[in-house]
């Protein structure tokens, strides 16, 4: 990184940067104010030797224009884009919080009554973005900001996709920074899909619930080498407060190969809504007492293998129930108006003579 003590500097002639509040092996962040719209917003200020590739801009633009067009409540906006001398810059909106990979630090890990809401706004932002067809491709606890009053907003829509026209060489200290959370098929250099994200977001959800990484080792190499060929742990094993169906979803989201993943975050979120709502008693009850929740129930450990069928809000009742309430209805309408009938053609037939 070329760029240092940038404070109190201005880049385009509007933005003034006021303190540094992280750095990567990409990019320095800093809090900003917007002179002109008089406004606080975060700025993500890459390397200058980026900004000496005609092609990496031009990429980087096109992607800075789609997250821009992303708006929802669980991503961060994007407000502006610009090259200065000092490099190329990206302006988001700025989010009063700290980076979901710092509070597990802090947290040692998240409960389920307290992680699993803030994954559903992750899948909501993810799927939001999916069903605009737009693939974040760098799913991470340090891309989802934690506001103070604990919203969700996921960052850096587009970032990893520009970087990865960058020289090959390049790549493993940039594209692939973040190994730990990288899909199998991703690390090989697929295509990129929804199925990568799901999975990526399945290792912060592995992350957040057991306090440690699915798996661990001394290089890239040897990390991603077991994404593609290990079995991870149950989380279960190492937080006794994981449920028997949260175990399950996680595991199948690490599944190795794409297709026995969920298609998108939204189907994910969809699972996790019902399982959140499921439990939401023993949820309550383990925070009120500020305590780990007890393992779940054996009868609750017998559940079939989970899919987005079994859980999808669609199906909370039986597609097959009837509801005898509502044919009662019908039938009494009809009692009504087969009733009403002879009485309507005596009154029809008799003065039908009189307006002759």
């Amino acid at each position: 990184m070329t760029v240092t003590n940038l404070k109190d500097q201005i880049l385009g002639n509007r933005y003034l940067l006021l303190h540094q509040v992280g750095k990567g092996g990409m990019a320095l962040v800093y809090e900003a104010y917007d002179q002109m719209l008089e406004r606080p917003v975060a700025i993500k200020l890459l390397r200058q030797d980026f900004s000496e590739d005609q092609g990496f801009r031009d990429r980087f633009r096109q992607e800075a224009k789609s997250a821009a067009n992303l708006t929802h409540p669980n991503i961060v906006t994007v407000h502006d884009f610009g090259i200065d001398p000092q490099g190329i810059y990206i302006v988001m909106e700025y989010v009063n919080g700290k980076d979901l990979k710092s509070k597990i630090k802090d947290k040692g890990r998240y409960s389920l009554a307290e992680g699993i809401p803030l994954v559903i706004q992750a899948c909501n932002a993810l799927g939001y973005a999916h069903r605009a067809g737009i693939i974040h491709c760098d799913v991470k606890p340090q891309n989802m900001i934690i506001s103070e009053d604990n919203r969700l907003k996921v960052t850096d829509f587009g970032i990893a996709r520009a970087l990865s026209t960058i020289e090959p060489e390049e790549r493993s200290d940039v594209v692939w920074g973040s190994p730990q959370y990288l899909a199998p098929e991703q690390a090989l250099g697929g295509a990129p899909s929804p199925y990568a994200d799901v999975y990526s977001l399945g290792v912060v959800m592995y992350e957040m619930f057991s306090g440690q990484l699915p798996f661990d080792a001394n290089t890239p190499e040897e990390l991603i080498k077991l994404h593609q060929t290990q079995d991870p742990v149950p989380p279960s094993q190492l937080n006794p407060e994981c449920f028997h169906d949260l175990d399950q979803l996680i595991l199948k989201v690490l599944s190795k190969e794409p297709s026995l993943r969920y298609r998108t975050a939204d189907q994910l979120g969809s699972v996790l809504s019902t399982i959140l709502e499921r439990h939401k008693e023993q949820y309550n009850n383990s925070t009120s007492k500020n305590q780990l929740a007890p393992p779940i129930p054996n009868q609750i450990g017998r559940l079939s293998p989970i899919s987005y069928e079994d859980y999808s809000p669609d199906t909370r009742f039986s597609r097959n129930s009837i509801d005898w309430k509502l044919i009662g209805l019908e039938l009494l309408c009809l009692l009504l108006v087969g009733g009403l009938l002879p009485f309507w053609l005596y009154v029809w037939f008799s003065i039908k003579p009189l307006l002759r």
